[in-house]
């Protein structure tokens, strides 16, 4: 009898350990013998949410963009990591990962669509479309996603034989996107609005807005602009009013989050420990190691709606002031509370507040202190709060896929690359951008309001909108690809902080702390500090390297191997 492999990841990966695997309960089947009746098909769809499947590698993503620096990127040459070195290949856990867990669900979709009519008959057709709903929705997205990556790959949408698979070869990214957009339609046709109190699976909103990133995505902004109205208009999501509030572990279910998956402390679904000790600063016991970069900080508009290099109300040597608020609730500003602690990084600060024990102690977020704090003096603020370091630092954040924000600017930029610029293209930025200043979008003079302009002025509008908003979250580093702008943006330097002892004899003592002067914005809204460095105020790191083959990521070795019908991708 010939065992059967449902997928090209299961048949090179299926022996292996899985330690992302590790969320599935164990009480769960997934044999081709259940599909019988309820109970079996809510339990395999169950199975459909566990987090390795959705969160690898790409919860991690931002660290291969111009939003993001690590400690060690700062100092070594080459420790960018492979994405940001240039030297992507089949055999890097980034590009096997995402292959394999994609095909993983895959698999599991294309099970419980083969043999979910075996449940015909013991409960209503409603429901019963609702598990072939999940089914579709977690295929269409899996494969709009391989497709962003990979370009052609290979097409299953049933159980196949290893002989099968590789005989296929890799399928035209046209034609696997046109059906994957077949299966976001059923998806869309059978998800409910709303599951009520019960647990939180793919909805008819979630599949609208999914079909709307994927299509924005290809450039397909019909599509795209289609499926973000369709969303809207279902009216059950609205902005959270604080936005930071909404990143926090304390905050669970709420309107803005249209596709999440819960951790669970109690179920020890929680961030990986790596994760928080490099998101939490020195003085809190953490690393301090993840940190916003220099471009990003530089990204932040001003009050007066204008980017720092024009607007005067920027001064380099208090950045923090007269920024749009997403800048503070994103970045920690020099001198506030954050987790129990004064956070200050400047060189000649060697005494900070701990509000927990109300006492004064030694600055380990200062690098004239602790030569391993942040080198470039930013941490992250976003999501991260004292409850950080309750618990044994373990955090249960849920992870959260898509949110209302980002369907309203998906709309917006769908409907400018259309040439479709009108109030309602206008009005969704600034529900986004008022919801920030915590006023309604139609309180035009109580925050900076983007005005109808040209498609150039709207597009670059929304492009530094979902910058400001979306930091972060996983989805800059699709955007400047899908933009065509990641061979300029991720070419370059980690700009970093003077050690100590030049911060304090030359820029701290002549007042030119932080930057000394304003860095430079293009039209691209990306900054540039070459002159800053080259009038000695700054350092630099490692170099970032992004050459054009590295827009579509190869074909996994192993797989290659395995299937020479494959092929790989031009460079590789």
């Amino acid at each position: 009898m010939n065992k059967t492999l449902y997928t090209l990841a299961a048949a090179t990966m299926l022996l292996t350990a899985c330690e992302s695997m590790d969320m599935e309960p164990l009480s769960q089947g997934n044999s081709s013998s259940w599909y019988s009746n309820e109970l079996e098909l809510e339990m395999a769809t169950n199975e459909f949410y566990i987090l390795g499947y959705w969160n690898t590698p790409l919860e991690g993503s931002e660290q291969w963009t111009d939003n993001f620096t690590y400690r060690q990127q700062n100092r070594n040459p080459g420790s960018n990591g492979t994405v940001l070195d240039g030297t992507v290949n089949g055999q890097q856990w980034e590009v096997y990962s995402l292959w394999q867990q994609d095909y993983k669900l895959i698999a599991r979709a294309n099970t419980l669509l083969a043999n979910y009519h075996k449940a015909e008959g013991t409960m209503t057709e409603e429901k019963l479309n609702r598990f072939a709903g999940e089914a579709y929705f977690c295929r269409a997205c899996k494969y709009a996603e391989l497709i962003c990556y990979y370009g052609d790959v290979p097409y299953m949408n049933g159980t196949e034989t290893i002989l099968d698979a590789c005989n296929k070869g890799r399928m035209a990214k046209d034609e696997v996107k046109a059906l994957a957009y077949e299966d976001f339609d059923k998806a869309i046709e059978y998800l409910p609005v709303s599951y009520g109190s019960s647990a939180q699976h793919a909805t008819r909103g979630a599949a609208l807005a999914m079909k709307a990133r994927f299509a924005l995505y290809n450039g397909d902004f019909d599509i795209a602009a289609d499926a973000a109205k369709k969303c809207m208009d279902l009216k059950v999501y609205s902005l959270e009013p604080e936005y930071g509030r909404l990143f926090l572990q304390s905050t669970k279910e709420n309107p803005e989050k249209i596709f999440f998956i819960p951790r669970s402390l109690a179920n020890d679904v929680i961030l990986d420990q790596w994760y928080v000790n490099n998101g939490l600063p020195r003085c809190a016991g953490g690393y301090g190691s993840d940190n916003p970069s220099w471009d990003l900080f530089a990204a932040y508009l001003c009050t007066d709606g204008l980017p720092i290099d024009e607007s005067p109300l920027f001064d380099p040597r208090n950045p923090f002031a007269n920024r749009d608020p997403r800048c503070t609730a994103t970045i920690v500003e020099f001198g506030t509370e954050h987790c129990g602690f004064e956070y200050n990084p400047r060189p000649d600060v060697t005494k900070v507040m701990n509000y927990v024990t109300g006492q004064m102690q030694d600055n380990a977020d200062n690098r004239a202190v602790n030569q391993y704090a942040s080198y470039n003096g930013l941490i992250w603020k976003k999501g991260i709060d004292i409850s950080w370091t309750e618990n044994g630092k373990k955090v249960e954040r849920d992870y959260i896929m898509m949110r209302y924000a980002d369907v309203l600017l998906m709309y917006a930029e769908a409907m400018i690359e259309l040439n479709k610029i009108d109030d309602s293209v206008v009005n969704a930025i600034n529900m986004v951008r008022s919801r920030a200043y915590g006023v309604a979008a139609s309180a035009t003079d109580s925050y900076p309001a983007v005005k109808l302009g040209t498609q150039e002025e709207m597009r670059k509008a929304v492009r530094i909108e979902r910058r400001m908003e979306l930091a972060n979250e996983g989805l800059r580093y699709m955007d400047l690809i899908r933009w065509r702008l990641a061979s300029k943006a991720l070419n370059g330097y980690n700009y970093i902080n003077l050690q100590p002892t030049e911060l304090l004899n030359n820029i701290v003592k002549k007042d030119l702390w932080f930057w000394g002067m304003t860095p430079q914005i293009d039209e691209d809204g990306l900054a540039d500090f070459s002159a800053l460095y080259n009038a000695g105020l700054v350092d630099y790191g490692a170099k970032r390297v992004f050459p054009d083959r590295q827009y579509l990521w190869p074909i996994p070795t192993h797989d290659i191997e395995l299937c020479p019908n494959l092929k790989n991708n031009p460079g590789y």
